[in-house]
């Protein structure tokens, strides 16, 4: 009785892992937790607590993107990694960083580029935004760093078609990465050389 309850717990959670997966995949849904209690609900398993973890998520959306996604996820991936740098020169005052979806390669059409700018104080983005009479959103975000949690300000704005989120770091912010919610190591962030070097990448894929 118990290896049979066992496996079937087994089975349950990695049809919850690809299940996630699929929902993070074709309904840009970003949020593991989010994904995971909607996986559970479609799998008529709501009150399950035998949720996965995230980076069993990440790994199987992933795959997700390279079985299902094809030609068309790349190009969309190199869309908006074209649409980071333009972002990334336009803040290029506040050393902005790529990070998220579009750096790891798991974004899809609707897909957010999503920058980490530093300034000495929050405000500075903010007239910044201003002064170029950009119309955004702002929204506070809870960051997991060594020891506690901080909530920083996420700017949120469409460029052109894209949409782009802007956190603003100060503090320890500039030097420290905040955790990563798939593993809990440091997030990794990238810079605009880096970001170009990706995109080079991109185009001998599609050739």
């Amino acid at each position: 009785m118990a290896r049979g309850k066992a496996n079937r717990d087994a089975r349950m959670r990695e049809r919850l892992v690809q299940e996630s997966a699929r929902i993070m995949a074709v309904e840009g849904i970003r949020d593991f937790s989010i994904a995971k209690r909607k996986a559970a609900l479609q799998l008529n398993a709501p009150r399950t607590t035998n949720l996965p973890q995230n980076r069993e998520i990440q790994a199987a959306l992933q795959d997700y993107q390279r079985l299902f996604g094809g030609e068309r996820q790349l190009t969309a991936l190199q869309s908006l990694r074209e649409a980071a740098v333009e972002a990334m020169v336009f803040f290029a005052a506040f050393r902005p960083r790529l990070t998220g979806s579009v750096l790891d390669g798991t974004a899809g059409d609707q897909s957010a580029v999503d920058l980490h700018c530093f300034a000495e104080t929050p405000e500075d983005v903010v007239f910044f935004l201003m002064d170029h009479d950009i119309p955004f959103d702002t929204q506070e975000k809870r960051f997991r760093f060594e020891d506690d949690y901080e909530t920083i300000p996420v700017h949120h704005f469409v460029a052109g078609d894209t949409p782009v989120t802007v956190a603003v770091f100060a503090g320890r912010g500039n030097q420290q990465p905040p955790k990563s919610p798939v593993d809990g190591g440091p997030m990794k962030r990238a810079s605009r050389r880096e970001v170009e070097a990706l995109i080079a990448e991109d185009a001998g894929a599609l050739d």
